[in-house]
């Protein structure tokens, strides 16, 4: 089985390695230095997790619950992660939704109203598991890896063939096209994406940085703006839509996403940038940030000068109005 080395893993998902160091000490993943492809399934699935916001205790909890009650060993690799809240999740197998944590069997509101796939493939056999899906998304992800991207693609349609709502497929699907520059394409998947998982981040954030490469500039800066607002700790989002509203002219609005970036990354190439984006900002405006008190109170006009007459009586100053 082919390996990477922990710089190809930082390379392939387009993480910092501080990101997964912070992972391995928070228990998600084992510190290694080699990984496999299922490795990569569960980094894939964590990077989609924490760009959400979702806690790493959370995920961490879950993941202990969902191996006492199925007796898994590897729950993110064996079922599919489905977020149930704004701090929470559960996990999709053998057609059931579980809260591992409450240990309740949940009502699948994604698989009761289930759309018609993209493009012309067969579905899989109704009795296809979660598993299967999760071996060919693995498969798709090795022989996009491997450089034979038409298999890549390929596999990715089988899946959604089987699961319309495997959005992490539309994703990866799309950014194959992205690569390939066919952009109208990859914008129609990140869409539906989107809709398949609205709170689905990634969606959003590659849907921006496709609509750059389009020249929409307006729809990028919104999904990018969607992308932060689902998840305000998501540096590279921040990153993209400062460069985006540079782009604009929306100089102090750009500000503020360059200042946002720097509250979450401060070290490294990128963070550097960011100061040198917003002292150049801030001398070539020359913007002075003021804030306001609520109970601000603006200066009273100058008083008309006044001087002394000859006949020891005042008189307007003829310079100034009466």
């Amino acid at each position: 089985m082919s390996s990477f080395s922990r710089q190809d893993v930082l390379r392939i998902l387009q993480i910092s390695s501080r990101q997964l160091l912070g992972w391995e000490r928070a228990g998600l993943i084992p510190s290694q230095q080699a990984y496999t492809f299922q490795d990569l399934g569960q980094l894939r699935t964590l990077r989609s997790l924490r760009a959400e916001d979702v806690p790493a205790a959370s995920i961490r909890h879950s993941i202990l619950a969902m191996k006492a009650v199925a007796g898994m060993a590897n729950p993110l690799l064996e079922a599919t992660v489905v977020r149930t809240g704004s701090t929470r999740i559960a996990f999709r197998h053998h057609g059931a939704m579980v809260d591992p944590i409450r240990r309740q069997l949940l009502f699948d509101f994604e698989r009761a109203g289930q759309k018609d796939p993209l493009g012309e493939p067969e579905p899989l056999r109704p009795g296809e598991s979660q598993r299967r899906l999760q071996d060919l998304f693995l498969s798709a992800v090795q022989a996009e890896e491997g450089g034979d991207k038409q298999r890549a693609i390929e596999i990715y349609r089988e899946i959604v063939a089987a699961d319309p709502s495997y959005a992490a497929a539309y994703i990866n699907l799309g950014t194959i096209y992205f690569h390939l520059r066919q952009f109208d394409r990859a914008e129609e998947l990140y869409r539906r994406a989107s809709e398949e998982d609205p709170d689905y981040v990634l969606a959003f954030f590659d849907l921006g940085n496709v609509l750059d490469e389009l020249n929409r500039m307006e729809e990028s800066i919104a999904a990018y703006r969607q992308a932060v607002t689902l998840s305000p700790g998501y540096a590279d989002a921040h990153y993209n839509l400062a460069l985006a509203l540079e782009r604009k002219g929306e100089l102090r609005q750009a500000l503020r996403h360059w200042r946002a970036y720097l509250r979450i990354d401060r070290n490294g190439p990128w963070a550097d940038h960011a100061r040198g984006q917003i002292h150049k900002i801030l001398g070539r405006e020359k913007m002075a940030i003021a804030w306001r008190s609520p109970g601000y109170v603006p200066p009273r006009a100058a008083k008309p000068a006044l001087r002394i007459a000859p006949q020891d009586s005042y008189a307007w100053d003829d310079d100034e109005p009466a």
